[in-house]
């Protein structure tokens, strides 16, 4: 009789981009967009983000990880998949939810930059006022 290997599935957004992560029991492995997550994220500050939601719950190395990832810059997409995992690890024990939830990881981090207006210099910046 084959064994079945469980995944978990969840949607992590952040900004534009939009990560879909699958995590299954294994040794710790994380492909993000078929490459190794040292490969795909460069800086610390991203690997450090990836690993905030199993550091919390003490799941580090106890689950393999594959992402894949669409749109925005690096640092939105770490949120992304930060998120992704978020979710993916409430699936595998509901039980983790408040350490989660304390640490703000549950909610989706949505600030978004604003769209320029027209009229104006930016989303906001007007040019200078000038009475006469």
């Amino acid at each position: 009789m084959a064994t079945t290997v469980t995944k978990y599935y969840a949607t992590g957004k952040r900004k534009t981009s939009v990560a879909r992560v699958w995590i299954s029991p294994g040794d710790g492995r994380m492909l993000i967009n078929n490459k190794p997550v040292d490969e795909y994220f460069l800086r610390d500050t991203s690997l450090m983000i990836i690993k905030q939601p199993f550091e919390l719950t003490g799941t580090w190395g106890r689950f393999d990880v594959r992402a894949s990832v669409k749109g925005g810059g690096l640092s939105g997409q770490a949120g992304a998949v930060r998120h992704g995992i978020t979710k993916a690890l409430l699936e595998v024990d509901p039980g983790y939810r408040a350490t989660l939830k304390k640490a703000g990881l549950i909610t989706r981090d949505s600030r978004v930059k604003e769209r320029k207006k027209y009229g104006l210099k930016g989303a906001r910046k007007s040019f200078q006022f000038s009475k006469r």
